[in-house]
């Protein structure tokens, strides 16, 4: 497989990136010989149809899933071409992740959802990071509480928390107002720019929301598997 070369300024890159599966007698493609290139600080929208492989090139870009062909390189590291240890790995040293449905454990409170990813890495400032975190996005009076206790914005407001607390590098988000109504999504919208900002985080986002996608930097539009760069005119 060719090497990509190392540009120092680029946190990721994806070079022929193919994703395909096999469905009964067919083989289905979903990405088809796909480049991108991202740097560092950057705030990048990838948008497009439903189904047009939108939330599949984030989880190969964040090695949840990996490619059939092609390469991705995190960091200048051959990501795509560890093993999964070696993945998660980096995942838990550089990325964060924000999701349409949360992915909260329910038996966790709060602040033990926020802690976590913390305590996986064995920090030792664990609950004082998490609290600063959970302080930034407005819930110090909710940190004993459970999911089920919370409204959707919260919930997704602890999810920002959680993401941002391990001081990730990354950090994707997939759909992150899709369950919320416009208000409340709108407010997310704004605690999550203003919190990646303050981090000086690169951010990568698949969404359908045209104001959302505005927000960022570059527009990235997949259709039939072909990543094209919207420009301004």
């Amino acid at each position: 497989m060719q090497q990509l070369p190392v540009i120092q300024d680029q946190i990721i890159q994806a070079h022929n990136l193919t994703y395909e599966f096999n469905s009964y007698d067919n083989q289905i493609r979903i990405l088809q010989g796909l480049n991108l290139n991202i740097s560092a600080g950057e705030k990048v929208a990838i948008i497009g149809s439903s189904g047009s492989g939108k939330s599949t090139l984030l989880s190969l870009l964040a090695g949840l899933d990996i490619p059939s062909s092609g390469s991705v390189m995190i960091q200048n590291i051959p990501f795509s071409r560890l093993d999964e240890d070696g993945r998660a790995a980096i995942r838990a040293k550089s990325m964060g992740f924000v999701f349409q449905s949360f992915q909260l454990l329910p038996s966790l409170t709060a602040l033990e959802n926020v802690m976590l990813p913390l305590q996986l890495k064995n920090h030792a400032n664990a609950e004082a990071l998490s609290l600063a975190s959970l302080n930034k996005v407005g819930l110090s009076a909710r940190i004993q509480h459970y999911p089920k206790q919370l409204s959707g914005g919260e919930q997704q407001r602890v999810a920002i928390a959680r993401a941002f607390s391990t001081q990730p590098a990354i950090l994707f988000a997939d759909e992150p107002t899709g369950n919320l109504d416009s208000t409340t999504g709108q407010m997310i919208i704004d605690l999550l720019f203003k919190m990646n900002a303050e981090a000086g985080t690169t951010l990568v986002l698949v969404t359908h929301d045209v104001h959302l996608a505005n927000r960022c930097q570059r527009q990235l539009k997949l259709e039939n598997g072909v990543l094209t760069e919207l420009v301004d005119a």
